[in-house]
């Protein structure tokens, strides 16, 4: 070998003698690999030629680059040159030593770090401000949350085909009864509520209790409506729901037969008391004539079919009713069973809404409810062309009779009057009469109530008997 192939040798240290060594770790340029086909690799730009003696040494295989040390980086490919070490080779032109490059590698850019504004907050204030996020968003929560209760608060629904108040029921401030479950109120009607504290006031020997409310608008007035009163026979209107409730819940059929038992038997209004001990009535039968005559056996038959006192109190305070409870069997004449206006108001009005029963079983109730033969008490003070659905009850010391009532207007209201009273008093009856009277010349509008109304007398009551 000649003397410039081992200068050439010594030049290039990085040149493998044998072409299946790997190259040294020197040789990578770069960090990323880079891979060309054999096929697509020009000769003349990736490899170097070397001339000895006029000699073409065969080029190089192509190896895969190794990675190269930091500072050194061998080129793809390198030009022959005409001078080493400055002087001029002899020779063939092409004839030329390889030459090494040296590059410095640059240094990595240095990352600065930019401090945010937090970072450079102390731990107190970044303690403040996550607190103030906080509670920005839980007002904002809690204000949303408000107004979807707002919305879907059945309080404040009210009929949008409802017709406009008269002008004396002001705005209207939506409130719920107590212990009055289904009935939404508005503002309490004054010139009406006058109207029945005079008619009070003039009757000092009896105590009313008061409770009416317009359907349509949620007008009401309330005197005494909450005092609890002996309910004598209006007891047998949330007996009468509480069979057509079962009658919807399938524990009750309407053509179930029930058999009406010695114990069962009852004095007092009605005429099954008269009737042989063990005959058979249909479900149906019993219960209209517990609420159409009033009768206390069939009321003490429904009650057995029910459940029991027991069972049946349970339920009414399901119900939402807390002065409404049986104490006895009928008849109560020592009025040991009670309720209260605002509460047979109340159960009126889920009837009329079907809250309580089917809409079917709404339809039979009122029905039952229109064919009440007593007709003396609320009926008595309706003009002619209205129509009532109601139930009375009577003892010595008490006098009621809650209905709900259509008029000629188109207008539906519920009245429900309760007279506390001593030895059969008659002037519960006519003090029923006259509120009854009031209240139907308010909700029809067709004159202003008189603020001091006397008692009617017995022949303009039957003038306004209802038809």
């Amino acid at each position: 070998m000649s003397e410039s192939s081992k200068k050439l040798r010594n030049f290039s240290p990085g040149q493998p003698t044998n072409p299946r060594q790997r190259r040294s770790p020197r040789q990578r340029v770069g960090k990323k690999k880079v891979k060309v086909p054999p096929n697509q690799r020009p000769v003349s730009k990736e490899t170097a030629l070397t001339r000895l003696n006029d000699n073409i040494k065969p080029p190089q295989p192509p190896t895969r680059l190794g990675k190269s040390k930091s500072g050194l980086v061998m080129p793809a490919a390198v030009k022959p040159l005409r001078y080493v070490n400055g002087t001029k080779q002899p020779g063939n032109a092409n004839t030329a030593k390889l030459r090494t490059v040296q590059v410095q590698k640059q240094a990595a850019p240095k990352l600065v770090r930019r401090v945010s504004r937090k970072t450079r907050l102390k731990p107190m204030a970044r303690t403040m401000l996550y607190t103030l996020r906080l509670l920005i968003v839980g007002v904002g929560l809690g204000a949303i949350v408000g107004t979807m209760l707002s919305v879907f608060d059945p309080a404040t629904r009210m009929s949008g085909n409802s017709p406009a108040q008269s002008h004396n029921l002001g705005q209207h401030q939506p409130q719920v009864i107590p212990n009055a479950p289904g009935i939404y109120l508005t503002q309490e009607i004054t010139p009406l509520k006058n109207a029945v504290q005079n008619l009070a006031t003039a009757n000092p020997n009896v105590t009313p209790g008061v409770f009416l409310v317009d359907l349509d608008t949620g007008g009401y007035i309330d005197v005494n409506g909450s005092a609890n009163f002996s309910a004598a026979s209006t007891i047998k209107v949330p007996i009468l729901i509480a069979f057509f409730q079962d009658v919807d819940g399938g524990k009750v059929r309407l053509d179930e037969m029930l058999t009406m038992e010695k114990n069962m038997v009852a004095s007092g209004s009605g005429n099954l008391q008269y009737q042989q001990v063990g005959t058979q009535y249909s479900a149906l039968e019993v219960a209209t004539l517990m609420s159409t005559t009033s009768d206390n056996t069939a009321t003490n038959m429904l009650i057995a079919r029910l459940g029991g006192i027991e069972a049946l109190n349970q339920r009414f305070q399901t119900w939402g009713l807390s002065a409404t409870a049986i104490r006895n069997p009928l008849p109560d004449l020592a009025g040991t069973n009670t309720t209260s206006p605002k509460e047979l108001a109340s159960l009126v009005a889920m009837v009329n809404q079907g809250n309580l029963v089917s809409m079917r079983s709404r339809d039979l109730i009122l029905d039952i409810m229109r064919r009440t033969e007593r007709n003396h008490l609320l009926p008595s003070g309706l003009g002619a062309g209205a129509r009532i659905h109601h139930k009375t009850g009577d003892i010595a010391t008490m006098l009621a009779d809650v209905g709900l009532i259509d008029i000629p207007t188109g207008k539906r209201y519920i009245a429900a009057v309760m007279i506390q009273r001593s030895n059969n008093d008659p002037q519960a009856e006519k003090l029923i009469s006259s509120i009854s009277r009031a209240a139907y010349e308010q909700f029809s509008q067709n004159t202003p109530p008189n603020p001091v109304m006397n008692p009617p007398t017995s022949q303009n009551i039957g003038s306004f008997t209802s038809r």
